[in-house]
């Protein structure tokens, strides 16, 4: 709980969305510990801060640090994050898009 900074919301219900219970951030933070019960070594994520004002994916992006700083191996998809975000990743990867690809490659 204290990886996720979620300790003081560890007896609290998920509720629903927009209605009661955790905050989409919160969620997002939830569903993090939830993998890492698993104790993976590796971590996937595709878009943790989708959906997310600048302050929520700010905390979303906290935990993935928090993650990493275990010594786990985080892979994310992020699309057009802030420059803080940015600057949180140890490595980054550019990728482009693949049937774009496909008009250049030389037949064999």
């Amino acid at each position: 709980m204290d990886l996720v900074e979620m300790k003081s919301l560890e007896f609290a219900l998920v509720g629903l969305p927009a209605i009661s219970g955790l905050s989409t951030e919160q969620r997002k933070r939830l569903t993090i510990a939830v993998e890492l019960v698993a104790n993976p070594s590796i971590i996937f994520m595709d878009e943790p801060t989708s959906g997310l004002d600048a302050r929520a994916a700010a905390i979303v992006m906290r935990t993935v640090r928090n993650t990493v700083d275990t010594g786990r191996t985080v892979v994310c998809t992020i699309h057009q994050p802030s420059i803080d975000i940015f600057e949180a990743f140890d490595e980054v990867c550019r990728t482009v898009f693949l049937p774009f690809l496909k008009k250049f490659q030389q037949p064999m």
